[in-house]
């Protein structure tokens, strides 16, 4: 209901839930809205990429001196999975990182995305030139000679405590028949495959479903390009906005069809949000950098589908009443994890850090 100068030219359509209503480019999620709450008013102050990534991807405001793990990394140490698989895949990537929880929380990054009509291949999984299972095998009987090398040095290095695992983990899926079917989404049947499309981003989707379907306790998933400073409404209309309705429905509804939704937690988010005034460097205009006001989507676990908390005021400057903060939204999604986000861990130096500083569960979610 805001001015053409601030709404822009998108309309917005009614969803599967009455009452609520999205954007008119995203037709897919608005017949699954049923399946996700969305956070309205969600706002906080750092309008930087690097900084505002840290912030959502871990809960917790940045501070110069310490690095605090991403969510991936705290799932891995409170709910790993079979040795045979990775807790913590990342496709192809992720500003999430283990931070001061170390090395072998790391993600396993697949660098890649999966291409329609392709076999899809992911270094340290994939056995590429040639190269078998039992070549694995001889070369790991010579690693574990060499080591031997290595016995004299500090026992309680976390550098090498992570790589050791890491090498253990690693000669695990590689040997693993499960581990490669796991990124194997030509498994799929070609029914429930066709709804996730042949977009990289849609396929990345499938991949996801099919690792947590298969034991892997953590998957993220980026779909980047969403820094519309100029050509905005183009760039969404035409490429951002269809290539996210097609993969995060068919997302929500792939887990849902497999029985997977009520066990798996879904968060998706961006940094922040854009400029509620459009400005004029393109024909088409552009938003720019805005967390004051921004939105995110759960999913999943015990959160209460077809809902909206929070709201944003008459031209989205700012949350109506209290804000949500990322802390807010990350005790509620470690909540969801069963995880206690007031727990405390300690950094190699022996310093009691919290999971998240702050941070209030949003109970609504659940409710």
């Amino acid at each position: 209901d805001a001015p053409d100068t601030v709404r822009g030219s998108f309309n917005p359509i009614k969803t599967n839930v009455s009452g609520v209503q999205i954007s008119e480019h995203l037709p897919k999620l608005a017949t699954c809205a049923d399946k996700f709450a969305i956070l309205r008013g969600v706002s906080h102050t750092l309008a930087a990429h690097r900084l505002g990534s840290e912030y959502v991807n871990t809960g917790s405001r940045p501070l110069p001196s310490l690095e605090y793990p991403g969510y991936g990394a705290v799932i891995a140490k409170e709910r790993p999975g079979p040795q045979d698989l990775p807790d913590f895949v990342a496709i192809p990537n992720t500003p999430q990182r283990a931070g001061y929880l170390g090395v072998k929380y790391a993600p396993l990054n697949t660098a890649t995305t999966p291409r329609a009509g392709a076999p899809f291949g992911v270094r340290g999984i994939s056995l590429p030139g040639g190269i078998t299972v039992a070549d694995v095998e001889r070369r790991q009987k010579l690693l574990k000679s060499l080591d031997k090398t290595f016995a004299g040095l500090e026992a309680d290095s976390q550098l090498l405590d992570g790589l050791d695992r890491f090498s253990q983990q690693a000669y695990s899926i590689i040997t693993s028949p499960s581990a490669r079917q796991a990124f194997d989404i030509s498994k799929e049947s070609e029914a429930f495959a066709k709804p996730f499309g042949e977009d990289p981003f849609g396929l990345s989707c499938l991949l996801a479903v099919r690792l947590i379907a298969s034991g892997v306790r953590f998957t993220t998933i980026t779909l980047g390009g969403w820094d519309t400073h100029q050509n905005n409404f183009v760039s969404l209309k035409d490429r951002l906005l269809p290539k996210l309705d097609v993969g995060l429905s068919a997302l929500l509804n792939g887990l849902d069809e497999k029985g997977l939704l009520e066990s798996t937690a879904v968060f998706v988010t961006g940094e922040f949000g854009r400029t509620p005034k459009i400005n004029s460097r393109s024909t088409d205009g552009g938003r720019d950098h805005y967390p004051r006001c921004m939105f995110m989507l759960m999913a999943g676990g015990g959160v209460r589908g077809g809902q909206v908390i929070g709201e944003s005021d008459a031209t989205a400057s700012g949350p109506a009443n209290e804000g949500i903060t990322p802390d807010d939204v990350a005790a509620s999604f470690y909540y969801n994890l069963g995880i206690d986000h007031t727990k405390e861990f300690h950094t190699s130096t022996g310093r009691p850090i919290m999971i998240v500083r702050d941070g209030t569960v949003i109970e609504s979610l659940f409710a």
